[in-house]
């Protein structure tokens, strides 16, 4: 047994999770928006998107609808200048009460 316990060094080493890569700004950020499915889900997370990416195409969005129909997924990219940026865009989408997640 080592010093210290029985885990050896390589078990004291930083877990890469732990230590996820850095994003260097700005950059284009892949967002992907999860609620219940609507004829207007989609237009509803462009405008909240448009208030924090003025050059925002939403023209090159995505809707995926789910198995069952039940949920849609809104799949867009931003030009992220920060990660205050990526914050208050989470916290808005999250305020419609329409979002129920937001990668």
């Amino acid at each position: 047994m080592q010093p210290g316990g029985n885990r050896s060094f390589r078990d004291l080493r930083p877990k890469a999770e732990n230590n996820p890569p850095k994003i260097t700004f700005p950059c284009d950020y892949p967002v992907k928006v999860v609620g219940d499915a609507a004829p207007d889900f989609a237009t509803a997370v462009c405008e909240v998107v448009k208030g924090h990416d003025p050059d925002f195409n939403a023209a090159r969005v995505k809707v995926i609808d789910s198995r069952n129909g039940r949920f849609q997924s809104v799949r867009l990219s931003i030009r992220a200048t920060g990660e205050a940026q990526l914050k208050a865009l989470f916290d808005d989408l999250k305020a419609t009460g329409r979002v129920h997640m937001v990668v």
